[in-house]
């Protein structure tokens, strides 16, 4: 289960205007000292942090690490939002060849990191 996932950046606020374009929803911006972070909340609680974190080693936008699957309404429809607002795209939509376990198709954000898009239809 995933408690909350970091998402790094090195242009907090081209990131920041992404991801609120793809999730739909005004991010909560915080600064503390040269780290600022932007987060997704649900119930009180980060579950999706956008950081600029420079006292960080190593913690910088890649596409070669870990892979997060956000799963979405509308696939076709969140593909098209992120293609419009900066991403490239990766894998285009691709049915999962288990029967009845939808789609994915695989972006990399404008700073570089790839997230994968999942959806039912």
């Amino acid at each position: 289960m995933i408690a909350f996932f970091e998402i790094p950046t090195n242009d907090f606020d081209k990131s920041v205007a992404f991801y609120q374009a793809l999730f739909g929803e005004k991010l909560e911006v915080s600064q503390f000292g040269d780290e600022k972070m932007a987060c997704l909340m649900k119930d009180g609680k980060s579950v999706c942090s956008i950081s600029s974190a420079p006292s960080f080693p190593g913690f910088s936008p890649s596409n070669g690490g870990v892979l997060v699957y956000l799963q979405l309404k509308d696939l076709e429809a969140s593909v098209k939002t992120a293609l419009d607002n900066g991403a490239t795209l990766v894998t285009p939509k691709t049915k999962i060849q288990v029967d009845g376990w939808g789609y994915f198709a695989i972006i990399a954000d404008p700073v570089g990191n790839r997230l994968g898009l999942y959806g039912d239809k």
